[in-house]
This record gives C-alpha cells, sequence and structure tokens, in this order.
C-alpha cells in the first residue's frame, strides 16, 4: 500500500490502472462520481488503463469467448459480465485513462501455430473495433502485437495494426511461461520492426536484465508487477543484487539494505528492522519494502535513459541480480 505522495518521491510519472478490477469494484459509476480516476485515487499525473483482456482470459473455465468479446463471471460473487471492444473502450473512457490499450486476446502458452493464427486473427478484428469506439477520446489508443511464439505471425499482427493506425505499438503476449530464450527470439525478432516515431512497449516484464536487453531492442515502455509483488515477498533490488530480507542473516544487521540507495527506506531503516517488520508481517514492512524496490526500478530506468543520452547504452551492463541473503 502507497501514497501518491510516496510513489511520485520515487521518480514515477504515470501508474497503470486494471479496467477489469475496477470495473468489478468499486465498479464504473462510483469512480465516475468522483469525475475520473485521477481524482478518485488522488493522482495528477498519466494514467494508463489496460484493457481488461488479461485479466479476463486468465479465468479459464469461468469465461466464455466469442467474436464479440468475453462473458465471464466475477470471481467475487459470481456475476455475470460481458466485456468487448466497445465496452472496453467505454470503461477506459469513463476512468480517464491517458492511455487506452485496445481489448485482445492474449494468446496463451503453449499454443499450437493454428490456435496462436486464429487467436492472433481474431485480436486484429477486436482492434479495428476498438479503433472505432474509442472514437472523439482524446487519450492515446495503443495496439497490441500478439501471434505467440510464431514470428511471421507476429508480423502478421503488426502490419495489420499499423494499418489501422495507433497512436503507440506494445507487444502483448510474453512472459506469460514460455522459456525466456523464446522471449528473447520473439522480442529481437518483432522490437526493431515497430514503428520509430511512435512509443514501444512491452507489456509485463520483468526484471532488470530483461529490462535492459528489450530497451536494446529498441523498446521505451514497461509495466511489470515485479517491484511490488516482490516487495511483498521480502525480495529487495540493490546495488548488490538481491536481498531476501526475511533470512536470519539479517536480524543483527545495523546496515542500511542498500548504502548506494538514497530512498527512504535505505536512508532511514537497518536491515534488521526491515527483518523484524517482515518476520513479524508488519503493514509497514510491505511499505518499506515497495517503496524501496520502486525506487530501485526508477533509479535503474534513469541510468538507462543516461546511457542512451551518452550513446553508451552497447556497454551498459547490470551486476548480477542474485546474491546469497
Amino acid at each position: 500500500a502507497m501514497t501518491p505522495e510516496q510513489v511520485l518521491s520515487t521518480g514515477a510519472e504515470i501508474v497503470l490502472g486494471n479496467t477489469y478490477h475496477l470495473m468489478l469494484r468499486p465498479g464504473t459509476q462510483v469512480i465516475k462520481e468522483h469525475g475520473d480516476l485521477h481524482n478518485f485515487m488522488h493522482w495528477d499525473k498519466p494514467i494508463l488503463t489496460d484493457s481488461g483482456g488479461f485479466q479476463v482470459f486468465s479465468l479459464g473455465k469461468m469465461r466464455e469467448i466469442t467474436e464479440q468479446g468475453v462473458m465471464f463471471r466475477s470471481p467475487i460473487n459470481g456475476d455475470k459480465f460481458f466485456l468487448g471492444p466497445e465496452e472496453s473502450m467505454a470503461v477506459q473512457r469513463d476512468l480517464g485513462a491517458d492511455i487506452v490499450m485496445i481489448f485482445d486476446e492474449c494468446t496463451p502458452y503453449p499454443a499450437t501455430e493454428l490456435e496462436a493464427s486464429d487467436s492472433m486473427e481474431l485480436s486484429l478484428r477486436w482492434a479495428a473495433r476498438s479503433k472505432i469506439a474509442h472514437g472523439d477520446n482524446p487519450a492515446a489508443l495503443f495496439g497490441i502485437v500478439q501471434g505467440g511464439m510464431y514470428e511471421h505471425l507476429r508480423q502478421i499482427s503488426l502490419a495489420g495494426l499499423v494499418e489501422i493506425g495507433f497512436d503507440g505499438y506494445a507487444i502483448g503476449g510474453l512472459s506469460v511461461g514460455e522459456p525466456k530464450e523464446d522471449m528473447q527470439r520473439v522480442l529481437a525478432n518483432v522490437a526493431p520492426k515497430l514503428p520509430v516515431d511512435k512509443p514501444r512497449y512491452l507489456m509485463g516484464v520483468g526484471t532488470p536484465e530483461d529490462i535492459v536487453a528489450a530497451v536494446k531492442c529498441g523498446i521505451d515502455m514497461f509495466d511489470c508487477v515485479m517491484p511490488t509483488r516482490n516487495a511483498r515477498n521480502g525480495h529487495l533490488f540493490t546495488s548488490h543484487g538481491v536481498i531476501r530480507i526475511r533470512n536470519s542473516q539479517h536480524k543483527h544487521d545495523t546496515g542500511p539494505l542498500d548504502a548506494n540507495c538514497d530512498c527512504y527506506t535505505c536512508q532511514n531503516y537497518s536491515r534488521a528492522y526491515l527483518h523484524h517488520l517482515d518476520k513479524t508481517r508488519e503493514i509497514l514492512g510491505l511499505n518499506l519494502n515497495t517503496l524501496h524496490n520502486l525506487h530501485y526500478y526508477q533509479s535503474f530506468m534513469q541510468q538507462l535513459r543516461t546511457a542512451i543520452s551518452t550513446h553508451n547504452l552497447d556497454n551498459f551492463s547490470l551486476e548480477p541480480s542474485e546474491l546469497p541473503g
């Protein structure tokens, strides 16, 4: 749990809102009564919203896919909901998002070539409907390249999206369980072919190492739960590698989490205190851990931007991210 002020203090300039979860709870109407999601959550900087597609398709037997969209049951109370391109665009408009994602089908892994092709073609048809439904919404609308692990299907998807025309282009359907070699192969093939004059967004990735590799392929934007999820589990990123703060070796450590970090957590608390908070399951521990991990990621991204501006990206590398402890 982070306040907007804490998120801002890490250097963050944009946050992601989850259309699916916000639609189910508290519901679009509650947010509209506040004006939009910016007012509802007290965030006056840009918001990107996903389309809800990834969460819907992860429901398995609780959803039914048709040409029109997806009928699914709420995992909260079992109520039936329908979400298609038009509905997704309407919800994201009501949320007041600054960047809107098209409604697409996230191709599962593994998938046969035929399954991936059918899924990709459906996503292309939904992309066209999303563009029409987006209408005069001033928010930027991003297309999403699908096609599974099949490079030629990815090229068909990209060509179709470019023909429709979007404000930015994302790569979806990666980091969904495939071997890292497959992710790297698809990314290296697709990313350089995205339009050079539009933002390039890799969805759901990832580790610092994955981000470095993707930036070197030409990617501009990322989203990932890793810094926050890992923080909740006591896995903290530092300049010397990942620290598992719940390990007993930190019980008497009076030093900071990372002596090279200037975040609030590292400037004010010892590893021993963070270890204590983790072992006692104090919510403050989750807050301090998350504050640090977000600060680490923002600082890391700033280092990448500096490497780009100084024409030193090819030489940019990370310390090993796994250390004992």
